[in-house]
């Protein structure tokens, strides 16, 4: 199954609709997940980086307030979603203009003011940002966006270091969520290609989060990214589409809140976050605070699938 994007007019929805795609919306989720990775840091063996992150957080948060996506480039986007009805704001080819670099510099003036952010690498990685011209950020940010989603590297590409790459996500994630939250469309389902990366941009999910209330069991991967949620049906692996050899695994009882769930057939694992079992789960914050589980997923050799915004992979 692939997701085409609409304009808001071809959407027919009915009583049990299942929307294929929701954008996030105006009303930024930065504050609640910095609330909840405060939340988590009680007894927990990872609490200076959940504190880190938080202070992180709280500037995107900040920066999204004052800085909104001017309304030149909003106009933009019905243009783009004419142009592309699949992942029209896709990484490879959405042109991103200087308002981006304007987030980067804001966040970077909030950063140099949170408690967690003066240690000495954290300032040399900043130090890098502040002094790096909009030249080479935009090259850090193209070959970091093109290894997160598993294109290939130009020979001339630059990857960012990891202090500096995450940093820079944390700017790029901003500008994409505001994009995604203006796109005047809405999500389509249609027979084709699986739907293991983001409609909208082209990157790959979080986790997936199964909803509570009126669609209780509806499952929704959450883009890294522009965190755009696309719908895909449960007992299907999120990588590969196989369904026969699906595991799912926990460091609690089967009640979990947060799950594992493995494919035998492509060896790949994704977390599951339950809204009913824990209805205070945030999806980035929760899955940043369960790393454990991944420990353990990846001592039984399976790779995950997707990408927490707040720890990037390690970079090539």
């Amino acid at each position: 199954m692939s997701i085409r994007i609409v304009p808001e007019s071809e959407r027919s929805p009915g009583v049990d609709h299942i929307a294929a795609l929701r954008l996030p919306q105006a009303p930024l989720p930065y504050a609640p997940r910095a609330e909840r990775l405060r939340q988590l840091t009680e007894g927990h063996t990872m609490a200076d980086y959940l504190l880190w992150a938080a202070d992180l957080v709280t500037a995107q948060q900040t920066v999204a307030e004052a800085m909104p996506l001017p309304e030149a480039e909003a106009h933009q986007l019905a243009h783009a979603l004419q142009q592309h009805a699949h992942a029209p704001l896709h990484t490879g080819r959405w042109q991103r203009s200087a308002h981006w670099l304007q987030l980067l510099d804001g966040l970077l003036a909030q950063w140099d003011q949170a408690p967690s952010m003066r240690s000495a690498p954290v300032q040399k990685t900043l130090a890098a940002l502040r002094h790096a011209d909009s030249a080479q950020r935009n090259r850090w940010a193209d070959a970091l966006l093109a290894e997160l989603c598993g294109d290939a590297l130009e020979d001339s590409a630059e990857l960012p270091d990891a202090g500096v790459a995450q940093f820079l996500h944390s700017a790029l994630s901003l500008y994409w969520r505001q994009l995604a939250s203006q796109l005047p469309g809405s999500g389509l389902a249609e027979l084709g290609a699986h739907r293991q990366d983001c409609p909208v941009c082209g990157q790959a999910p979080a986790g997936s989060l199964v909803l509570v209330g009126a669609q209780a069991g509806v499952r929704y991967l959450q883009c890294s990214l522009c965190e755009s949620q696309w719908h895909v049906v449960r007992t299907t692996c999120t990588s590969c589409n196989a369904t026969g050899q699906l595991d799912y695994w926990c460091l609690e009882d089967e009640k979990a809140p947060i799950k594992a769930e493995s494919c035998g057939d492509c060896h790949s694992y994704l977390k599951a976050f339950y809204q009913q079992a824990d209805h205070q789960l945030e999806l980035v914050a929760d899955d940043l605070a369960s790393l454990a589980l991944d420990a353990e997923m990846e001592a039984k050799e399976l790779a995950r699938s997707g990408i927490n915004p707040l720890m990037l992979p390690p970079l090539v």
